[in-house]
């Protein structure tokens, strides 16, 4: 379960995070979906922080420091080519930045519609899986005993 982490960020922090949301997924029109920085996304993505936090605002202050300043005044043009250097770091940071922002993407209605899924929980309706070939799981089967027998 999320805790409301909201008034975690400062309002500079929340700005180039919503910023960099929306960039990192834009809305479609092609597809009808809003971006990552939808207020009803974004109230999500805040919400959802938890215990990405510390991270989120360390790869806050990455962007920052990448944009020379307030990430979210640049204009266009800067902003994306700020935004191509930051997303292509490989951060645990950044890791967790993307993490936060794609799992409340992809918790919005609208979205899992555009993409002909039901939105709705898991259970206890469950999700039809095609069967796969199950002969993958012979090696794992094949496998010594890894626990202690009680």
């Amino acid at each position: 379960m999320s805790q409301d982490t909201t008034g975690a960020l400062s309002p500079t922090e929340r700005d180039d995070l919503r910023r960099i949301a929306g960039i990192m997924v834009p809305a479609s029109a092609e597809f009808g979906v809003p971006g990552a920085d939808d207020p009803i996304i974004f109230a999500d993505i805040l919400k959802s922080l938890g215990r990405d936090l510390v991270a989120v605002r360390r790869a806050l202050a990455d962007l920052s420091t990448l944009a020379g300043g307030v990430f979210a005044t640049l204009d266009d043009n800067r902003a994306e080519a700020v935004a191509e250097k930051f997303l292509a770091q490989e951060t645990p940071s950044l890791t967790a930045l993307g993490r936060c922002v794609v799992q409340c993407y992809y918790r919005d209605d609208r979205v899992m519609l555009s993409l002909g899924i039901e939105p709705r929980p898991p259970f206890p309706q469950g999700h039809m899986i095609e069967q796969g070939d199950w002969s993958l799981l012979d090696p794992v089967r094949a496998r010594a005993q890894m626990w202690r027998v009680a």
